[in-house]
């Protein structure tokens, strides 16, 4: 008797490209994986419209979506008009109560919009800005992920991160996230799996806990 095969849709952190998940490697005989890119927004576009949108590029009924840091917070956003078999998100937050304090503070002072993202895209060498090994290394993989520097996006991004104002998550939602995340600490997270060491960016550099465990909390055998 075959298995059902899972359609796994995955979307990634803030200003992030799908090579984010090059690690991933879930069983090809009952899970199918795509990625969806980010779209750039219209200006001053809600989210609820922005998620609508990022629905067109879902092909399968019932999918599996899966969202990295904002990109959690977007696949909350599409699960409201989509039925789907399972909704996950990693290193993100399920509602505003789980925002850090600085976000908070942020957006009470509007102090968001100050950022200089239209500086990002003249950025074409990250490793100039960084000083030591580790943070030549950490400024290299900023270099090689983070590919989305349009000004439009940036912009809209940061806000609705900063602004989102959902209080309940919705049903079912599986929430996987590192005690060492210094974006989102863990200390504001509830009701989450907790990867040991792991930090923001896990999705990347503990990709083999995540082949490891993806097919057991898909199908529900880990919780």
């Amino acid at each position: 008797m075959s298995q059902e095969v899972n359609h796994v849709y995955f979307i990634p952190g803030m200003a992030a490209d799908a090579s984010i998940f090059e690690y991933i490697d879930l069983p090809k005989d009952r899970f199918l994986t795509y990625t969806v890119p980010w779209k750039i927004p219209n200006k001053k576009e809600p989210i609820a419209a922005y998620a609508k949108r990022m629905c067109e590029e879902i092909k399968h009924k019932n999918p599996v979506l899966i969202g990295v840091s904002f990109g959690g917070v977007i696949v909350q956003e599409m699960s409201k008009y989509l039925e789907v078999k399972k909704l996950i998100i990693i290193s993100s937050v399920k509602n505003k109560h789980e925002l850090p304090k600085r976000m908070v503070i942020a957006r009470k002072t509007g102090m968001y919009k100050l950022l200089p993202t239209s500086l990002v895209s003249k950025i074409d060498n990250w490793e100039k800005l960084a000083f030591g090994d580790f943070a030549k290394k950490r400024a290299a993989m900023y270099q090689k992920y983070l590919s989305v520097n349009d000004k439009t996006y940036l912009d809209w991004a940061i806000e609705n991160m900063v602004c989102w104002n959902q209080e309940e998550c919705p049903e079912g939602l599986v929430h996987i996230h590192g005690d060492k995340d210094i974006v989102f600490p863990i200390s504001n997270i509830k009701n989450c799996i907790k990867v040991d060491k792991g930090t923001h960016v896990m999705i990347v550099n503990r990709a083999k806990w995540f082949n490891k465990h993806l097919p057991e909390i898909i199908n529900d055998n880990l919780h």
